[in-house]
């Protein structure tokens, strides 16, 4: 049998012109009649896949998180700051508490330097140090560079079982001068409150009448670290455990500064440990520079008192000005 003449798709000569008469034993291709060309009909492209919802993306990322929680596949600093842990944990457990139940409003967030070290002084109120910590959200969630601040706690804190361990991870550490210089000349943005337990607490008769700020230590630390003090003034925590009195003897006994008597606690019992919600306000100050002043200037007492002196009279300024516009304790 004859071997078939196979006419290339391509090729454009059997619609050229007719083919032979077929001889017998050889096969031949007819060429089909043209066709008018089809109106083509778009593509219906398909539609895209719906994004993973936001739940799915929690979901995964906290699963990713706990997985690196229990394969150590995380990092501390050497102070034993835990910054995952402090974004993705602690300050989610607090900003509820800083959004809606102390409506905390922030001014002045931008007085704090976008890099390098700076030093918040900030009053001290409350019976319990919950200012430090709505002030660390403050910085957290407001900062326009997103910056963190480390706190330099009292002894106190770290011999507390559990506190101790979230306070380090936070990014806190003990208040001395030593940890502090170390902090600021690494850069970090580091928070003091003078008044220590003097300020904390104070009877409720004294609300907002700012107590001794020490011997000017923390000018001091500012000096050798070359970084700008930042005055920072807190209102509203005066008033959550208003303190009418002062158990001595029991504080004694239990190793405490004080044991306040508040009108809920401790007639209340555990529901008596629940803050007042009332309204806050932060207001961080203009900052005040350190760096044009010579090394030895953190030696000169005189210098100390007078830089110590103006931090604390701008905060008692500031705090006299916001209370004058606050329009309620709890509004």
């Amino acid at each position: 049998m004859a071997d078939a003449k196979v006419i290339p798709f391509d090729d454009d000569r059997s619609r050229a012109r007719r083919r032979p008469a077929r001889s017998d034993g050889e096969a031949s291709v007819r060429a089909l009649p043209a066709q008018p060309p089809a109106e083509r009909q778009p593509l219906e492209e398909p539609a895209p896949a719906p994004a993973p919802g936001g739940w799915e993306r929690r979901l995964a990322g906290g699963l990713a998180f706990l997985r690196r929680r229990v394969t150590g596949d995380y990092e501390v600093d050497e102070f034993g700051y835990d910054k995952e842990l402090t974004d993705q944990v602690l300050m989610s457990l607090l900003r509820p508490v800083y959004d809606k139940y102390f409506r905390v409003e922030v001014k002045g967030v931008d007085n704090i330097p976008k890099e390098g070290g700076a030093l918040v002084v900030a009053n001290h109120s409350g019976t319990l140090p919950l200012d430090g910590l709505m002030m660390q959200v403050a910085v957290h969630d407001h900062h326009p560079a997103g910056r963190h601040l480390r706190l330099l706690a009292a002894d106190l804190v770290f011999m507390l079982p559990v506190v101790n361990e979230l306070a380090r991870k936070a990014g806190h550490t003990l208040a001395c001068a030593e940890d502090a210089e170390r902090l600021l000349r690494a850069g970090e943005i580091v928070g003091v409150m003078p008044e220590g337990f003097k300020g904390i607490g104070k009877p409720f008769a004294e609300r907002y009448k700012l107590q001794r700020f020490g011997r000017g230590g923390f000018v001091s630390t500012a000096l050798r670290a070359g970084v700008p003090i930042v005055p920072c003034s807190i209102v509203g925590a005066e008033e959550i455990y208003p303190m009418l009195g002062n158990a001595k003897t029991l504080a004694r006994v239990l190793g405490l500064p004080y044991f306040p008597l508040t009108p809920t606690f401790p007639w209340l019992g555990p529901l008596g440990a629940l803050p007042l919600p009332t309204k806050w306000t932060i207001q961080f100050g203009e900052p005040i520079p350190t760096d044009g002043y010579p090394l030895e200037a953190a030696e000169d007492p005189m210098l100390m008192f007078n830089l110590t002196d103006q931090v604390r009279e701008q905060i008692q300024h500031t705090l006299y000005k916001l209370l004058v516009q606050r329009r309620s304790v709890f509004f």
